[in-house]
């Protein structure tokens, strides 16, 4: 049986996790100054959006407390316009900044698996499960929708990989919808920067748990990717920007 800890010993554990918890604070907000201030370096017009849609909120609010007419009407309008003008202009920041990252990732190799490592919610992927010489990849997901492949390079390269994977998949996962979607701007595929909104819109075919299942199952199937044709990611520019989009995302 555990030893119940000493009131300084509790103490002590309140005082590290409030000094952990403030770390963490501390470094998204550096990371926020230090993507805002390359964003505003690489994007001449977010400042102009940033602060044209805090003064419009602002003054917006303004003009209706004086209006409305009364102090509690003024008290209360005013400082909800700053915080509203102040969420807009974060927003406004948020969305270019997402952005700017998918021009850069696009057309680079490893982009659609890097951009499915940053899936929001319950999602498994699995990276290149399949590859060429060429670094054409195709990336295994397990969502709610069913499995999904996802290829990135030459269609006329992917397309083949994509149904045999289809094929080696449908021997064990029975009547689990597989989908596929190819990676690019051409006919028929998914730009780079709609992949995440395409893949969530897909309809909901199974539960959590059978999600468990598929992954445990799908696991023995392996990779026919060798280590050398493994795509690495896209280049650092955009790499650098993954912590500050997931810190924008969780603001």
């Amino acid at each position: 049986m555990a030893k119940p800890r000493t009131a300084a010993e509790n103490k002590a554990a309140r005082a590290a996790a409030q000094a952990e918890r403030k770390a963490a604070s501390k470094e998204r907000r550096t990371q926020l100054w230090q993507a805002f201030n390359l964003q505003r370096k690489q994007d001449k017009r977010l400042l102009p959006y940033m602060i044209g849609a805090f003064v419009l909120i602002v003054a917006a609010a303004v003009v209706a407390s004086l209006l409305l007419g009364g102090l509690f009407t003024m008290v209360t309008l005013i400082p909800l316009g700053v915080v509203l003008g102040a969420l807009v202009a974060f927003i406004i920041f948020g969305r270019r900044a997402q952005k700017s990252v998918y021009r850069q990732a696009e057309g680079q190799t490893g982009a659609a698996a890097w951009v499915l490592d940053n899936l929001r919610g319950k999602w498994r992927v699995s990276p290149g499960v399949a590859a060429t010489g060429h670094f054409d990849a195709v990336h295994r997901v397990i969502g709610r929708p069913g499995v999904i492949f996802v290829g990135e390079g030459s269609s006329t390269r992917v397309k083949p990989l994509l149904a045999q994977e289809k094929k080696r998949t449908a021997r064990l996962v029975g009547d689990v919808p597989i989908y596929d979607v190819v990676v690019g701007n051409g006919e028929g595929e998914v730009p780079l920067s709609k992949l995440e909104r395409h893949l969530t819109r897909l309809p909901a075919n199974i539960t959590v748990k059978q999600m468990d299942t598929l992954e445990s199952r799908l696991a023995a199937l392996g990779s026919r990717a060798g280590a050398g044709v493994m795509p690495k990611g896209p280049l650092p520019n955009a790499g650098k920007m993954r912590g500050v989009q997931r810190t924008v995302r969780r603001k």
